[in-house]
């Protein structure tokens, strides 16, 4: 009788496992474009903003930090949708002219 225990079934796997593999290559900058940096720098600058409001007890402080957030994610979605994102046109021209980096 076979065994048909968890132990078992874990060790001898019978299912192939169906590799799902990206339709074309990784872009050649790791992610290093214009709007993944200010998105980066912008909300560091905006947390810090209203961490500074928390530590100083100062509440228009900390509520500007967390509208610096959200000002600073829209900005970066714009710069997204004009091209400066990962596999955007204004990033491929980009990495067009500097060798692929």
């Amino acid at each position: 009788m076979a065994d048909n225990t968890l132990a078992h079934r874990a060790q001898n796997v019978t299912v192939t496992e169906k590799l799902n593999l990206p339709p074309t290559a990784a872009p050649a900058n790791h992610g290093k474009t214009v709007a993944a940096w200010f998105t980066t720098y912008a909300v560091i600058i905006a947390f810090t903003v209203a961490g500074l409001g928390v530590a100083f007890a100062q509440v228009w402080l900390f509520w500007t930090g967390i509208g610096l957030i959200a000002l600073s994610l829209i900005v970066a979605r714009l710069l997204v949708s004009a091209g400066y994102g990962q596999g955007g046109a204004k990033t491929r021209a980009s990495q067009a002219s500097h060798g692929g980096h």
